[in-house]
């Protein structure tokens, strides 16, 4: 399969996805939802043992490009619906791959960028790497990401994240468990080499089934939180606060609320 906002590479036993929007941060659209979706499930029938996440540019990924902001207030809740259900499968398909997932994060990884960051196995981070699940800034509801969030730290720091819509560093995101490595940009590809190696001399159908132990021991509860943060993020995006945060942004101003 070609794609047009991803590439897609192969070395050895290792497979890098490469977030290919350097001209806009690698903000995400649902092109490259899908794409990523398809690049996702070739690699869990493929013969590669480990899929490496990147971004091409200075980020990772800075969230929802502007000009699908741009065409939300003007959309149906039929195409709110399929939004909410794309990201649900997409960040579904990357939390069960059979393969382990490995994400280089050099730069801003924002919002959905987070949540794709951190949902792979092991989040590697330079120092300099920004994080943060913003949504609240600009009305939006950080729903689907929310319950791997849950999952990953728990309630109260999870409230933390979402309520503030804070940014936080590697540092921090270490600290709470959301990076697995702090790494020097210098040592980030060595380093990143270094665990595919580990993870490539395991047993692959090991992995698989200690991945798909995991997911079902979390099925119960995700697939009701899932179920549940579709709908709260369809409905969040016909509210008067979420016309008005995206018309803010878009207008560069601070919002004012409806109460």
């Amino acid at each position: 399969m070609s794609y047009r906002t991803i590439l897609v590479t192969d070395d050895a036993d290792v497979r890098t996805i490469t977030l290919n929007r350097p001209e806009r941060r690698n903000a995400m659209t649902p092109e490259m939802q899908v794409e990523l979706i398809a690049a996702l499930e070739d690699a869990a029938v493929g013969s590669c043992r480990v899929v490496v996440f990147r971004g091409a540019g200075d980020a990772f990924c800075s969230g929802l490009d502007l000009a699908v902001l741009q065409n939300m207030n003007d959309k149906s809740a039929a195409d709110h619906r399929a939004d909410a259900e794309r990201i649900a499968k997409l960040l579904r398909t990357l939390y069960e791959l059979p393969k382990p997932t490995i994400a280089a994060v050099h730069g801003a990884a924002i919002a959905g960028g987070t949540g794709l960051a951190t949902i792979c196995d092991f989040t590697l981070a330079v120092p300099a790497a920004k994080f943060g699940y913003t949504e609240a800034r600009i009305g939006f509801v950080p729903a689907l990401v929310s319950a791997f969030l849950a999952l990953q730290i728990g309630d109260k720091l999870s409230r933390d994240l979402l309520l503030t819509g804070r940014l936080f560093d590697a540092a921090e995101g270490y600290r709470l468990g959301l990076v697995n490595e702090v790494v020097e940009p210098e040592a980030l590809e060595e380093r990143v080499r270094a665990l595919a190696n580990v993870l490539t001399a395991n047993s692959p159908e090991s992995m698989a089934a200690t991945k798909r132990l995991l997911a079902a021991q979390n099925k119960v509860w995700l697939d009701a939180a899932i179920t549940q943060a579709m709908e709260a993020n369809a409905q969040a995006r016909e509210t008067a606060d979420f016309r008005e945060g995206i018309a803010a942004f878009l207008e560069k101003r601070k919002p004012v609320w409806s109460r």
